[in-house]
């Protein structure tokens, strides 16, 4: 056994097979590299939302308001909440630490990203904090104020649609004469 282990270690050095890929260094990791989005002055520094972003924040906004409204009638085993209850609902959503949402920059577009958002690349930087959850906030409350919350509230009742239809696509909806983003192509499977 020892003259065959000898003749293929001296083969495996003068051929120069076998020994490179189980003994040298380990293959180099892919690297990937994503950059902030450069955020304008008003991007920065304005308490408002762009206008650029105000439909993905009205998406997100409804999005919120109609998980905190379903897990408060889901206590009530379903029913419709009370008004006084609604009222502490969407008080409760509005003014909720929006920490988990801020701007991300996908093909090239400035979007807002977070839960109930769209996101279309697996790897991007997104810029949270700063003014992104005030502005949140601040909308939040003016949609429950225009609207009122009975109407709000009467939206959730017929389903996510006609809550993200009532806030956000209206005739003067920040969405206005869009369509909804469509979320990405899911990749097919068993392709060849």
């Amino acid at each position: 056994m020892r003259p065959a282990l000898a003749a293929w270690l001296v083969l495996s050095l003068l051929g120069g097979t076998g020994t490179q890929d189980t003994c040298g260094d380990p293959p180099a990791a892919p690297s990937y590299s994503a950059a902030a989005p450069q955020l304008s002055p008003e991007e920065r520094l304005s308490p408002h939302m762009p206008a650029s972003l105000r439909c993905d924040a009205c998406h997100a906004i409804a999005f919120q308001i109609e998980e905190q409204l379903r897990k408060a009638e889901g206590k009530v085993g379903k029913k419709a909440l009370k008004e006084s209850d609604y009222i502490e609902v969407l008080e409760r959503s509005c003014s909720q630490d929006w920490e988990s949402y801020g701007v991300l920059e996908l093909d090239g577009e400035k979007r807002l990203s977070g839960p109930g958002l769209p996101t279309k690349q697996p790897l991007s930087v997104m810029v949270s904090g700063g003014p992104w959850p005030s502005r949140l906030s601040k909308l939040c409350h003016g949609y429950v104020g225009e609207q009122g919350e009975a109407q709000i509230y009467g939206a959730h009742r017929r389903g996510p649609a006609a809550l993200r239809q009532l806030l956000c696509h209206g005739d003067k909806g920040p969405c206005a004469g869009r369509k909804d983003r469509p979320d990405p192509p899911k990749a097919l499977q068993n392709e060849l």
